[in-house]
């Protein structure tokens, strides 16, 4: 759990993911999640494949570790964050990335991302905002995706909402990513975490 200044408020439920990476430049802060490799479970599920030609979306890409992975297996990379500091500090670590970096809202997206992604890659980002906020996102999410989603997150039972952030996802929460004409193709549980990856169908003429 974040400190309570960090608690995300009602009328600024993103608002302090700018204050920490803020924090984090001028040296009074660290960002948990600032860790050198890619997640395992994305290196799991990727196993070598090979993105050449195929457009993929990192949601919440923080400081690149996952945008930068996908870009080595020959994804034409779009990553994008909602904090300003985040996005001009990875572009900063990787002068030379064929990534492109963007800022951008989850909640407000661009419209011409609509289905526009190969893979979207959404790494505990719908986790990091409130409860009352995961079924919009997770809408936004999945219209981004043209075929295949892969959802990455903290797992939790039913029951009370936790004490966030982060507010880990329920059985329903991870099965609602399913919106928006994708299907889930496998949903497992492994070590407490999410995997989930969705596809979606595309109609025949």
């Amino acid at each position: 759990m974040l400190p309570d200044d960090r608690r995300l408020q009602a009328a600024n439920p993103t608002g302090w993911f700018e204050d920490l990476y803020a924090e984090a430049e001028a040296g009074t802060a660290s960002v948990p999640w600032d860790v050198p490799n890619p997640q395992p479970h994305l290196v799991e599920w990727a196993g070598g494949v090979d993105g050449t030609g195929r457009r993929a979306l990192v949601v919440g890409c923080g400081y690149g570790r996952d945008s930068e992975f996908l870009a080595s297996l020959g994804f034409e990379v779009t990553a994008f964050d909602i904090s300003p500091t985040a996005v001009a500090a990875v572009r900063k670590r990787y002068p030379s990335t064929s990534v492109s970096y963007v800022v951008a809202d989850l909640l407000d997206p661009p419209a011409e991302w609509h289905h526009a992604f190969d893979l979207v890659v959404e790494n505990m980002t719908v986790q990091a905002l409130p409860v009352a906020l995961h079924a919009e996102a997770a809408g936004r999410v999945s219209s981004l995706t043209g075929s295949t989603l892969l959802v990455l997150a903290v797992a939790r039972d039913e029951g009370p909402e936790p004490d966030g952030p982060p507010w880990p996802l329920t059985p329903a929460e991870i099965e609602a990513f399913a919106g928006d004409g994708l299907t889930a193709r496998s949903i497992r549980r492994d070590n407490g975490r999410w995997v989930a990856e969705f596809v979606r169908q595309l109609a025949m003429n």
